[in-house]
């Protein structure tokens, strides 16, 4: 695992070596183990190591035999064995033992294809000195970030934005209509960034740069059709055979390697494949609350327990969000899940033992382990119904349900569904997840900043991504568009930018393309059965993890923060958003943030994810504007 950056200048403009270094120097903790650097008139490369394969000759960039490819790369190839002895029976002359080297010389067998052999984790830049081409690619679900800058015929690339911003020409004018999406979605989606002149490249595509011109083609994306009829017992099976194996491969590693453990159904299985593939107890690491209703450290045990891992634990209280200015540098744009917080910190706990860590990431994905689903699933069913039955007997009747007791919140649920149910599915999807709302952003944006966006609002990118989904049912469609937006813009960039800040590498076994496709080819009732989240992933786990975590209620990776921000942060909440630097910022009217802070503040209303999201921009403006 490593970073990368990356200059092209116009013809006959010389690489400048000193800035090249500053960029690397920049994102040093995502490979503190080594750099290296590729300079040749107006091109070049530059290589920060994290030392995980070949620890010897393993130094990027690496080259072609006669030295016309060069590549630097951030990731891990888990084929390249295969892909390796493949290459060499085609003739192809290897100098290293590195995965790396593997892509350089599928790039001379296949060309811009070469992305589609490769099985991993991946972002990597390729110079082709023959072409004078600059190949860019970013692995199929954006486990590895990469950034770029096209102005005045110069390109510019890197894992991060802190390096990116070394080059004194690009400059940080805010891009109004990234902050628009990041106040819906607490995230900044793909192409889009902070900054007028920076941009990511999509999860599954790849960029050619050449003669000045940027050419962008997509090479993958999850399929959910045709539907595989399989029994659900052979279903099952498959299942935990695809993850075994993939677990496998993500094992192979030249330094030590452990787990994030939370004590849920995905960690706990990756956790259990791993003890009985290991000729020793894993090392599992873990991070708890002081807050009862927040910690699951007591199902992380019982799996530390059944599997005799050599458990670490931490716990994080709100001193912690001392953490905050070093969060908001790493991200380099408005970032808003609260979880970097316990990740960061769990991360930071990790490191001090391995170098390496698998997680559960991506099983909520494949097999609809969020509650979402069943709500977006029962508003689906009853849409069904005839209007003039919902709106003037059952939804009457709904509005009588008392919100309290054993079932409060599947009633709470059931309320919520039918009371959004005439909504359109995309809609319905953004309503359980946006931070603003429209009208709470009627109430918020000031009209300066109004009259600044686009024609183009932020809910027409969440109605795309549903517009591909045409024909699929509730279930589906909400799957396939979280795959395609809040996991590779929150979770994995969350995953990617705390690991990396503390220089670990993270890998995700569930999210082996040959799992992902397997699973997006079964029927939704496989993933969720009536109220049952990840059914048939359930019934492959069954009799192997505790009953205790296979069939307990989902609590996710929350961090108290709506309550810290009542007590212990108060004055500091207060300090940042209510101080005049903050109110008079121009993007919003002031007395509605008054109200919002003094709403949550005094317990009128739950506020917390809107107060934390202005919060983390305010504390963005900061650090990269002011």
């Amino acid at each position: 695992m490593c970073g990368i950056v990356g200059i092209i200048n116009r013809i006959g403009e010389a690489i400048d070596l000193q800035i090249l270094k500053q960029m690397g120097n920049a994102i040093r903790h995502r490979g503190p183990d080594g750099e290296g650097y590729f300079v040749y008139e107006n091109v070049g490369l530059g290589h920060q190591r994290l030392a995980i394969i070949d620890l010897v000759s393993g130094q990027q960039p690496i080259h072609n035999e006669d030295k016309t490819i060069w590549i630097v790369f951030n990731g891990e190839i888990y084929n390249f064995p295969q892909l390796r002895e493949q290459l060499q029976e085609a003739g192809h002359r290897f100098y290293t033992n590195t995965d790396t080297e593997v892509i350089v010389h599928a790039y001379e067998q296949y060309g811009d294809k070469c992305v589609t052999f490769l099985r991993g984790m991946f972002a990597f830049a390729l110079w082709d000195g023959n072409q004078r081409k600059l190949l860019l690619a970013r692995d199929r679900v954006g486990k590895k970030p990469l950034l770029y800058s096209h102005s005045n015929g110069r390109f510019i690339f890197a894992s991060e934005f802190q390096a990116i911003l070394q080059n004194s020409i690009i400059n940080r004018d805010v891009d109004v209509n990234a902050i628009d999406q990041y106040l819906t979605h607490t995230y900044i989606p793909a192409p889009l960034t902070a900054f007028k002149e920076i941009k990511k490249l999509l999860p599954g595509h790849i960029l050619i740069y050449q003669e000045e011109q940027i050419r962008i083609v997509r090479y993958w994306q999850l399929n959910f059709t045709p539907k595989n009829r399989i029994p659900e017992e052979e279903a099952a099976e498959h299942v935990l055979d695809l993850l075994t194996e993939a677990v496998k491969v993500r094992m192979r590693s030249d330094v030590p390697l452990g787990a994030f453990l939370s004590g849920g159904i995905d960690s706990s299985a990756v956790v259990g494949i791993m003890s009985q593939i290991s000729d020793k107890p894993v090392k599992t690491f873990s991070i708890g609350f002081e807050e009862t209703s927040y910690n699951e450290l007591e199902y992380a045990r019982i799996i530390a327990k059944r599997f005799g891992t050599d458990h670490h634990e931490f716990i994080v209280k709100p001193e912690a969000l001392e953490v905050l200015p070093t969060l908001v540098r790493h991200y380099g744009e408005p970032y808003a899940d609260s979880s970097a917080i316990p990740t960061f910190y769990v991360s930071q706990v990790t490191c001090q033992h391995v170098k390496v860590a698998l997680s559960g990431d991506g099983g909520d994905e494949l097999f609809a382990g969020y509650d979402r689903y069943f709500g977006l699933s029962l508003a689906a069913r009853y849409s069904i119904i005839p209007a003039f039955l919902r709106k003037g007997v059952i939804n009457p009747l709904c509005s009588l349900l008392p919100a309290f007791g054993r079932h409060a919140e599947r009633i709470r649920q059931v309320k919520r569904s039918v009371r959004i149910a005439d909504l359109p599915r995309w809609a319905l999807h953004l309503y359980w997840l946006s931070a603003f709302r429209p009208n709470l952003k009627a109430e918020l944006y000031s009209e300066e900043f109004r009259q600044l966006l686009s024609s183009t609002d932020s809910l027409s990118w969440w109605e795309h991504l549903y517009q591909r989904t045409t024909g699929w049912d509730a279930v589906d469609a909400a799957l396939y568009v979280d795959t395609c937006s809040s996991l590779p813009y929150d979770f994995l960039v969350k995953v990617d930018i705390t690991s990396m800040a503390n220089s670990l590498e993270v890998r995700s076994p569930f999210l082996d393309p040959a799992l992902m496709e397997f699973a997006a080819c079964l029927p939704s009732n496989f993933k969720l059965r009536g109220k049952t989240h990840k059914y048939l992933l359930k019934k492959a786990l069954n009799g192997f993890i505790p009953d205790e975590n296979l069939y307990r209620s989902k609590m996710g990776f929350e961090v108290p923060v709506g309550q810290w921000l009542r007590n212990e942060l108060r004055t500091f909440l207060t300090d940042i958003l209510l101080s005049e630097r903050s109110l008079k910022r121009g993007y919003f009217r002031p007395e509605f943030i008054e109200w919002l802070v003094k709403s949550h503040i005094n317990a009128e209303q739950d506020f917390s994810y809107q107060v934390w999201t202005l919060l983390m921009l305010e504390l963005w403006c900061r650090e990269f504007i002011d």
